[in-house]
């Protein structure tokens, strides 16, 4: 892993693009993974608009213990040390693919949320937002959250199947990726568009790629370097970058 230190420390502008593969060690679990969420759960109902308009109460009754407990979970290793390398400098930003608010928890600022969060949820008919705490207290009570003004359906800022990315988010997302020097992909099996494509754009700049992630990737053949475990890879950034020094 010497290898990857000396591309950090030589890097101008280091990127991260984080995926649920990172929130496993909190006790998340991922999509994809033997215990993954689309192995408990129908993905294509769950977070699919249209059905979310027909049955509210499917999403909402599998959300209570999938997105309306992030509270209770806690920034693990990775979130910690990708924070660290922030304040030093290392890391330019964190694109992430995650709705846990995990890396914001840890310390991190310059956060990228291609896919939205829980952070806020808005009425779909009158446009009025409520928090996270307001919404997760409804759901925990199993109840479908329904606007205090008018009785509309709320639905968390995070994005859907069959819905538009946050056009700024993903302007955001493109330019980061394109001044990369060195994008790091993390626990992401780099499946879903357009959060896949990103590496590209800092490869198409002379960027350097790595990807930690413990199943292959579609571009693993563009990697400069690659690595399985990711509790390994940042145990040892730990040891080797300390902000207290």
């Amino acid at each position: 892993m010497d290898r990857f230190i000396k591309l950090l420390a030589e890097s101008r502008h280091c990127v991260f693009l984080s995926g649920a593969g990172i929130s496993t060690l909190s006790g998340i679990p991922d999509f994809r993974g033997n215990n993954g969420i689309y192995r408990k759960f129908d993905a294509d109902r769950i977070f699919d608009i249209d059905y979310f308009h027909a049955d509210p109460g499917y999403f909402y009754s599998h959300s209570k213990d999938l997105i309306y407990n992030v509270d209770e979970k806690e920034p693990n290793i990775i979130h910690y040390v990708l924070a660290r390398l922030e304040r030093m400098g290392f890391v330019k930003s964190v694109i992430t693919q995650n709705i846990d608010l995990l890396h914001q928890k840890a310390g991190s600022k310059n956060v990228i949320e291609i896919h939205g969060s829980p952070k806020e949820n808005t009425c779909l008919s009158c446009g009025k937002t409520f928090s996270y705490e307001q919404t997760a207290s409804i759901v925990r009570a199993d109840r479908v959250p329904e606007c205090d003004e008018c009785s509309g359906l709320i639905k968390p800022n995070i994005t859907f199947f069959g819905e538009m990315l946050d056009r700024e988010a993903i302007m955001k997302a493109v330019d980061e990726s394109s001044r990369a020097d060195l994008f790091v992909v993390t626990g992401s099996s780099l499946m879903v568009h357009p959060a896949a494509s990103l590496p590209l754009y800092s490869i198409r700049n002379r960027g350097r790629l790595v990807i930690v992630n413990n199943r292959p990737t579609p571009l693993d053949q563009y990697a400069n370097l690659r690595y399985d475990d990711l509790e390994v890879f940042f145990e040892y950034l730990e040891s080797n970058f300390n902000d207290t020094k």
